[in-house]
């Protein structure tokens, strides 16, 4: 089997075993769990596969020469044997911990390629210089998802004091408040119109109801600051805009700085009893009320902070990597640079979908 050939095989097994499902295991009581006290199959394979020796064959190909060259690989008596230590060194490459229904079907996958990759070289297509870029590609891609494996391992190496540093770091972060909240909608709902309106008209129109909208705004902050009910501030707003459904709730519980908009954050800073200024979207305007704040210990947010610190240390290693060095591209060959295209990688060196990185996702 030629070295490409194998590499290839990898590729595309990490993308189809990490999709698999492994086989879950239903509870003592549940649908599908077995009776009677028998066993799981799943854990009988488990532990009849523990049984099987190290340097017992696993895998027996027949037809296929292991290392042979290309006139002796046709030869109908030749073998390939793989042992069980052979087969898992393979897995571990791949994807530790496969389940055993999906350890079996990448075995069958496995062999198949084994003689796909022999036909390939008996039909000299491990030779020229295509085979060599697409070789070259795919050590690249290989070298690219050990980094990225390298950087998950390592940044989840955290310790006590890692943890200890980081809360303390970003304790506003794990700062939570009650808080009451109004919503007025930038504008009025207008009614249904008997006469289609001029554009000037309806712009016209508009930008009044707009206005109407902006002065109420700022006359529930001046009244909620007087120490007005937030709801039936709320249910004003609505009707002066117009609008039928039920007013929004003005209670919100349990709130974190990542919980508001970026131009809101700033309402975290105030303290209990406070009333925020009036913030301003495109769908309408807010004002807050601070109520109960604090922050919570470390002991309740401990996986949070954790996975927080893996991440944080995960794109800093990315994005040091990435920039120690910066392409320059030649424009006239490439175009102006375009908005970049989400989950772009390398193509594969198949021909068929590129295999993403272990752990490639958006949090």
């Amino acid at each position: 089997m030629t070295r490409y050939g194998l590499v290839c095989l990898l590729l595309g097994a990490m993308a189809w075993a990490q999709a698999a499902n492994p086989m879950s295991t239903p509870a003592a009581g549940q649908s599908g769990a077995p009776a009677n006290g028998a066993a799981n199959p799943a854990q009988s394979n488990e532990a009849e596969a523990s049984k099987v020796a190290p340097d017992a064959p696993v895998i027996t190909l027949n037809g296929v020469c292991a290392n042979a060259s290309p006139d002796k690989a046709a030869d109908p008596n030749c073998k390939t044997v793989i042992t069980r230590a052979e087969f898992e060194k393979i897995l571990e490459a791949v994807q530790p911990n496969m389940p055993p229904r999906v350890r079996r079907q990448f075995a069958t996958r496995y062999a198949s390629a084994l003689a796909m990759a022999q036909k390939a070289q008996e039909m000299g297509l491990d030779q020229g210089p295509k085979f060599e870029e697409r070789l070259k590609l795919a050590r690249i891609q290989i070298l690219s998802q050990a980094f990225n494996q390298a950087v998950q391992e390592k940044a989840g190496q955290i310790s006590d004091q890692d943890l200890d540093d980081y809360y303390k770091n970003h304790v506003a972060d794990y700062e939570e408040a009650d808080m009451q909240r109004i919503f007025i909608p930038h504008s009025q709902q207008a009614p249904a119109s008997k006469v289609k309106l001029s554009d000037a008209a309806e712009q016209k129109r508009q930008k009044d109801s707009e206005e109407i909208m902006k002065k109420e705004a700022d006359k529930l902050h001046t009244r909620a600051v007087a120490g007005e009910d937030f709801t039936k501030l709320q249910e004003e707003a609505y009707q002066l805009a117009a609008i039928k459904t039920k007013p929004p709730s003005t209670k919100m519980t349990d709130l974190r700085r990542n919980g508001l908009p970026a131009d809101q954050v700033s309402v975290m800073d105030l303290k209990t009893g406070e009333i925020s200024a009036v913030f301003s979207d495109q769908s309408g305007y807010f004002i807050y009320k601070v109520g109960k704040k604090e922050v919570e210990p470390l002991d309740k947010v401990k996986d949070e902070v954790k996975a927080s610190l893996r991440t944080q240390r995960m794109q800093d290693q990315m994005q040091a990597a990435q920039k120690s060095a910066t392409p320059v591209l030649d424009e006239s060959y490439f175009g102006p640079e375009m908005p970049p295209t989400h989950g772009m990688q390398l193509p594969s060196p198949t021909g068929g979908p590129s295999t993403k990185p272990p752990g490639a996702s958006p949090k």
